[in-house]
């Protein structure tokens, strides 16, 4: 089925916005009618928040509704506080990123000489992806790192995005803070910012926890206890973006640093997509996965905007549904996603 184009035309700033919204809102209540998007949607427009909702199921069930509360997993976007962190450390002086993680983790093979922080942050470590068929916690991942006999490639060379880089960063993170990752985070991160519905794993309550399923409507396999999976909300991302973009979590110049990428088409910084003029943060876009849980948080700092959508059933429709929220708030053509 064909995608449609609206146009729109210029209204007075109150109208306008209006109209702006109730255009959202059908698109969103449309997404979900035509079975590709079941979660929440925040849009910050000027910095205000201008519209959120709630559309389909908690879980494979069907029987409990969404609602603001509920928290969901945003797959890679948690790589983002790993990286923060680091930058975090770095700025008092705890760290370089031209350091090696053998500084750090001395016991590790030869080859984390050669590693840098930098690599991890930018995922040019050549180190190979974790073995998941041995993986059930992070021990396990640990002693896996052990078993890592040589480098895929020469490190600073090429690109490869895989979770060893991930695991490294935390379990650097804890030698130097003293502390597990997970308490850092939640210390020097969530708490300072406000973001006091976002938790970490492994974590035992389920309280306001979505859960993932399928188009057939089969739920999510039950997930390892590893740290660093993070489930939030729509109004908790905004707060962590908010933060991140107007230098509450890092200064300028680690921001920047945080949005290096290796220099090669389709490669993710520790940011995802970010774009810089003159080291100023312009634009900033996410998105992660986990199992059928689907997150984007996209920013035009700019233009004050941000767009945060967060499923629990996956359909790869984000991207297309964000474009078409942002194309709304700038008055321009958009087409609405099909399934």
């Amino acid at each position: 089925m064909a995608a449609f184009c609206f146009g729109q035309k210029n209204r007075n700033s109150k109208t306008d916005l209006q109209q702006k919204i109730k255009l959202i809102d059908n698109l969103v209540k449309s997404a979900n009618e035509i079975g590709i998007f079941n979660g929440n949607v925040l849009v910050s427009y000027q910095d205000k928040i201008i519209y959120k909702a709630s559309v389909g199921f908690t879980d494979a069930t069907k029987t409990t509704r969404l609602t603001d509360e509920y928290r969901f997993h945003l797959g890679s976007v948690t790589k983002e506080f790993s990286a923060a962190a680091l930058l975090q450390l770095e700025e008092q002086g705890k760290l370089k990123l031209s350091d090696p993680v053998s500084q750090f983790i001395p016991e590790l093979p030869g080859w984390a000489r050669e590693v840098t922080i930098k690599d991890l942050l930018q995922y040019t470590s050549g180190i190979p992806n974790v073995n998941w068929k041995t993986i059930k916690n992070d021990k396990d991942i640990y002693n896996d790192l052990f078993l890592i006999d040589q480098l895929s490639f020469k490190p600073g060379t090429e690109y490869d995005y895989n979770n060893n880089n991930l695991f490294l960063r935390q379990f650097i993170i804890e030698r130097i803070a003293g502390i597990p990752f997970k308490t850092y985070v939640e210390k020097y991160l969530f708490l300072p910012l406000k973001m006091n519905s976002t938790i970490m794993t492994p974590f035992e309550t389920d309280q306001n926890i979505a859960h993932g399923f399928s188009n057939q409507s089969v739920p999510d396999r039950a997930e390892l206890p590893i740290t660093g999976g993070t489930y939030t909300t729509t109004t908790d991302l905004l707060k962590w973006a908010d933060s991140l973009h107007s230098g509450k979590v890092v200064n300028k110049n680690s921001l920047y640093e945080l949005g290096q990428n290796f220099p090669i088409s389709d490669s993710q910084s520790a940011l995802g997509n970010a774009r810089f003029e003159n080291k100023n943060l312009k634009e900033h876009a996410h998105d992660g996965r986990a199992g059928n849980f689907e997150a984007l948080l996209f920013s035009d700092v700019e233009k004050k905007t941000t767009i945060i959508l967060l499923g629990n059933n996956y359909n790869g429709k984000l991207f297309d549904i964000s474009e078409a929220i942002n194309a709304i708030l700038k008055n321009e053509n958009f087409k609405v996603p099909q399934k």
